[in-house]
């Protein structure tokens, strides 16, 4: 584990070192939320109907923002090169990375919704299922965006490639996280899209590494 610790503090060293990539993230979620109540119209009700679903799309949206980034810097300066070599297993290197992707841009998204929360009328009901429906969600976002963003390595425009292979395994995440919070607003138990997105990160954690791996030695060759 302590090729993962390195791996995962040298990004997280990167990332506040080059700020302005978690504050492109931020600066989008934030602005998008605020602006979508000017597009669908200040009615209470209507805005306390969609607030789940709206905060999940951008957050969904502002998580792709980055994902082009987790590999490529690496990939064009040779480290990639390095890490393959250095004998810590590239599955442990594809999970240390995706932790600190999601460290340095989910953790501000989920310090910040409830910030925004209030724009869109949501009810005081909704915050706690959808903070743990974040916490539980945007980890497989960073997991299954690791794939992704591998398999695009060398590629041009790679970030629209990333968005193109990756925002059909992200429904499954969307569509439950907005459950959550609906059930919570409804009265009804939010144990069971919690846990499906608990099923989920299990099933990421243990698969994404591993085929992140495979993609990265396809990069590397």
């Amino acid at each position: 584990m302590s090729g993962f610790a390195v791996i995962f503090a040298r990004d997280l060293k990167l990332a506040l070192r080059q700020s302005s990539d978690s504050l492109t993230v931020v600066g989008f979620f934030a602005i998008a939320a605020v602006l979508f109540p000017f597009g669908v119209g200040p009615e209470p009700g209507v805005l306390a109907r969609i607030a789940g679903g709206v905060l999940w799309v951008t957050a969904l949206l502002s998580a792709l923002l980055s994902l082009e980034r987790i590999y490529a810097s690496d990939y064009e300066d040779g480290t990639l090169d390095q890490l393959t070599i250095s004998g810590t297993p590239l599955a442990l290197t594809a999970l240390a990375k995706a932790a600190a992707h999601w460290a340095t841009t989910s953790i501000p998204l989920i310090v910040i919704a409830p910030m925004l929360a209030p724009t869109l009328h949501l009810p005081v009901e909704g915050y706690l299922p959808l903070l743990a429906a974040l916490a539980l969600g945007t980890p497989t976002l960073s997991l299954i965006g690791g794939i992704g963003a591998a398999l695009v390595l060398g590629a041009r425009r790679g970030g629209v490639l990333v968005s193109l292979l990756i925002l059909p395994l992200y429904v499954p995440v969307l569509i439950f996280g907005t459950a959550a919070v609906e059930a919570g607003l409804t009265g009804l138990s939010v144990q069971a899209p919690l846990l499906v997105l608990a099923g989920l990160f299990v099933l990421a954690l243990t698969l994404a590494p591993w085929a992140t791996a495979v993609a990265l030695r396809q990069a590397v060759q």
